[in-house]
């Protein structure tokens, strides 16, 4: 009698705490809005005054020496004098590279930095009333697309992708214009891309001209001259 009157006071007990667990998750919830609210209200504020941009994604991972890493400098250089910034995830590797080659092309040089407990740290390229530093991944994402005129993607991880098939949904449901998408590298990206083809398109799960939103090269000339050519005929303006 006396086991069983524990056991359920216990219980009542173990049900209190849950909720009240649950009550408190609730009310950091309500007050985590406001830190959200505050990072979309710096970074739209900083941002407005970058000018057209183009964002740059790629692996952290990526070493100086690798030649994804120098052709990524070259094509930010040749972006950043042809009168475009350019937007990069501020940390090392090929987001590195992309400020670097900003900085070399006299070009604002953005970095858009996300607190991580690995592998994260912003790089010393970037402009210094230009450096953002974000809690909220999707915070984060949000303004990569916004102020994005055109999207560079290196070969890079599963946030690479994640960010790639991001802008790419969005200019497939028209939630923002048509924006020229290049993916730097065919050893890279050709495989995924045959599958695509072969796969989705055979089956139906996309359309012929979903293809056409991008261009797969190695020429960081033909990459700059792609994203120019589109934009003889397209003006300039942020998303949404």
């Amino acid at each position: 009698m006396a086991s069983a009157f524990r056991g359920e006071y216990h219980q009542i007990i173990h049900m209190e705490n849950l909720r009240k667990d649950w009550s408190e998750i609730k009310s950091n919830d309500s007050w985590s809005i406001f830190k959200i609210m505050a990072e979309f209200v710096e970074a739209y504020d900083k941002m407005a005054k970058a000018g057209p941009c183009i964002s740059i994604f790629g692996s952290a991972r990526t070493k100086s020496e690798h030649h994804y890493y120098t052709q990524t400098v070259e094509l930010a250089e040749k972006i950043a004098r042809a009168g475009y910034g350019v937007i990069t995830g501020g940390g090392p590797g090929i987001m590195e590279a992309g400020n670097k080659g900003a900085k070399q092309g006299g070009g604002t040089s953005v970095g858009l930095n996300i607190d991580l407990p690995f592998e994260q740290f912003h790089n010393q390229y970037i402009d210094r009333d230009h450096f953002l530093e974000f809690d909220y991944f999707f915070v984060r994402k949000v303004i990569f697309v916004k102020y994005a005129q055109a999207f560079v993607i290196m070969p890079g991880g599963f946030g690479t992708l994640d960010e790639l098939f991001e802008a790419i949904t969005l200019i497939q449901t028209r939630k923002i214009a048509r924006r020229p998408i290049v993916l730097f590298g065919s050893a890279f990206w050709q495989g995924l891309f045959d599958w695509v083809k072969h796969v989705q398109l055979a089956e139906g799960y996309i359309s012929e001209s979903d293809l056409e939103l991008f261009k797969i090269t190695d020429s960081t000339d033909e990459a700059l001259q792609f994203i120019e050519d589109f934009f003889s005929s397209h003006a300039l303006s942020p998303n949404f």
